[in-house]
């Protein structure tokens, strides 16, 4: 559990500037968009609210448009869907968690997901070609995995204040390492009806030391909805104008989004410490880990390493989104096979509030 009832509260609060601001004649396209952003698997719409594995994730990122080509030398050479693409560009902040089933063990727990935790602030660029139905998306990430991610004493204060079980089992988590991951999407309109179904296929591919891997997906939008390649703001808000300067404006959004995953993945920092990281539940000597001949019968007291790393992934998201003006909401599930091998699959939920200017 974290900071589900805040986003709540804040969903309240910014629908009500988002109905003042609503009563007035917008004549310009917002150029700011702030995007609060949360995981969790205590919000399950199937009612099995959980606290393991892929546990918790936060994101806040503020996205804007440039009306002049941007000066900064990073910008630049970020890849863009052509002379006519709508380019958001972007600065967050995100934090991860993981822990195992039984948070009140303080034993190490090698048979379940490891604590962890990663804090990391991200640059993005999201480009669409609203001609040619197709965008590319790219997001740096830089961070560290371990005790300086916070992500133990972030977990504490929820659980005090909202009254849950206090996690024990923080001193298992990975040593710091640092993180630096580029991570890549593109995707293309594989067919429309209207503007009431749009079937998108992507790929990503996740390179650095976080995460190593490649997916690809078909994305399916169902609904009352405005061209997914206008721009990323379109997406979430019903703001501004039509492309090509139409002064009619599709003030409300409602769809509903469906989207089956495949991932092949190679490495995963959160799962197996990062780079030049150990686990400091393993005794390491001269020759690394220690290991000791267990005769048949016998119980091994030498720590055991946590299970492999399960190189295909199956995910399948679902959900809705409603926006408003410039207030929109999000809320989709996840359900994925587990990370791990032997271990067990999981679901994931997620809010999202976006509110733009």
């Amino acid at each position: 559990m974290n900071y589900f009832y805040f986003l709540s509260f804040l969903t309240l609060l910014l629908a009500g500037i988002n109905n003042r601001l609503s009563a007035q004649e917008q004549q310009e396209t917002p150029t700011r968009l702030l995007r609060i952003y949360e995981d969790n698997d205590f919000m399950n719409v199937r009612g099995q609210n959980t606290d393991d594995a892929y546990t918790a994730g936060t994101r806040i990122e503020l996205f804007y448009t440039k009306k002049k080509q941007s000066r900064f030398s990073l910008d630049r050479v970020l890849p863009k869907a052509g002379d006519s693409s709508v380019n958001t560009f972007g600065w967050g902040v995100m934090q991860l968690i993981f822990t195992p089933d039984d948070i009140g063990d303080p034993a190490y727990q090698p048979n379940d997901y490891p604590w962890s935790g990663a804090l990391a602030a991200t640059h993005t660029l999201y480009s669409y070609n609203p001609q040619k139905k197709y965008d590319f998306q790219t997001e740096l990430v830089l961070g560290v995995v371990g005790p300086a991610s916070l992500a133990e004493p972030t977990q504490k204060f929820v659980h005090r204040i909202m009254d849950f079980e206090q996690p024990q089992g923080w001193d298992h988590q990975f040593r710091n390492a640092l993180l630096l991951n580029i991570n890549f999407t593109a995707e293309k309109q594989l067919a429309a009806l209207g503007h009431t179904v749009e079937v998108i296929g992507g790929s990503q591919v996740y390179f650095g030391s976080m995460q190593n891997s490649i997916a690809v997906y078909p994305l399916i939008r169902i609904g009352k909805l405005r061209p997914y390649f206008n721009g990323f703001f379109s997406q979430y808000t019903g703001s501004g104008r039509y492309a090509g300067g139409s002064k009619r404006r599709s003030r409300l959004q409602a769809y509903f989004v469906l989207k089956p995953q495949t991932e092949l993945v190679f490495t995963n920092a959160l799962l197996q410490g990062g780079l030049f990281s150990t686990n400091p539940n393993l005794k390491e000597g001269k020759g690394g880990p220690s290991t000791t001949v267990v005769p048949p019968g016998s119980v091994s007291e030498t720590p055991q390493p946590y299970h492999d790393l399960r190189c295909v992934n199956y995910s399948i998201s679902y959900g809705a989104v409603v926006s408003a003006g410039n207030f929109g909401v999000s809320f989709t599930q996840t359900t994925a096979s587990s990370m791990l091998k032997g271990l067990y699959s999981h679901d994931v939920e997620n809010l999202s509030i976006y509110f733009a200017w």
